[in-house]
């Protein structure tokens, strides 16, 4: 069997339209059901999103050490991950019906189930870190970044109208933009710089796309061409 390991981003489950939001689930949930259909396995690491940003926020008001912060994000991530994974154990997939605190306890999970979801582990470790982590643990060939931007740019394009889209990198160029040091709890980057700073040491094969469109997903799990942005090794 093929093993795919995918970082979902805290912010595709809460899209601005709820109508919106449950065509995503039903499209997720169909991409599913067809992995499991074809014998692969799929890890999904889910991301904290909204709810972890505001429940960060409202702790810095009581305590602001980064470890205490960290717990606060890594709680919400397993909640998010309850969602995904309650919505694919009710129709019916092979998905591990315990959320995994450890990226060596879910390689062990998903050797006996076909889905295991999880969220974060450690202080220090965001959710793409985990997915790289749980990638080299499995032996997968890449790791999926779905999140809400199209591609990995030359800049912020939140700040700079005029960044790029980059189509295909090398891992030492993306460290290049995005760092490889630990993130503030609650801050964001296109790619986590400590799950750039892994895939180097391990040469995995990362992709980043939107995660919004499940069929771009589809198409890189899948080996096909995709829009978005393919990070190799040197």
């Amino acid at each position: 069997m093929t093993t795919h390991i995918v970082a979902i981003g805290g912010s595709l489950l809460r899209p601005e339209e709820a109508a919106d939001r449950s065509a995503w689930f039903g499209q997720l949930r169909q991409l599913a059901v067809h992995l499991e259909g074809n014998q692969h396995r799929l890890g999904m690491v889910v991301g904290g999103g909204l709810p972890a940003r505001e429940a960060i926020t409202l702790a810095r008001s009581s305590f602001t050490d980064r470890h205490s912060l960290d717990m606060v994000g890594i709680s919400a991530t397993r909640l998010n991950a309850t969602i995904i994974q309650q919505s694919l154990i009710e129709i019916g997939c092979d998905v591990c019906p315990i959320i995994p605190t450890n990226t060596q306890e879910a390689a062990d999970l998903l050797s006996k189930h076909h889905i295991v979801v999880m969220g974060g582990t450690n202080p220090g470790h965001t959710t793409d870190a985990v997915a790289v982590s749980l990638a080299i643990e499995t032996g997968a060939e890449h790791c999926i970044i779905a999140t809400n931007v199209s591609h990995v740019y030359d800049s912020d394009p939140r700040l700079n109208d005029d960044a790029k889209a980059i189509e295909e990198m090398t891992l030492r160029d993306l460290a290049k933009i995005t760092g490889t040091e630990h993130l503030e709890a609650g801050a964001s980057s296109a790619v986590d710089p400590i799950a750039v700073k892994l895939a180097i040491e391990s040469k995995l094969k990362m992709a980043v796309l939107d995660g919004r469109k499940v069929d771009l997903l589809e198409d890189a799990i899948e080996g096909r061409p995709f829009i978005g942005t393919l990070i190799r090794p040197e």
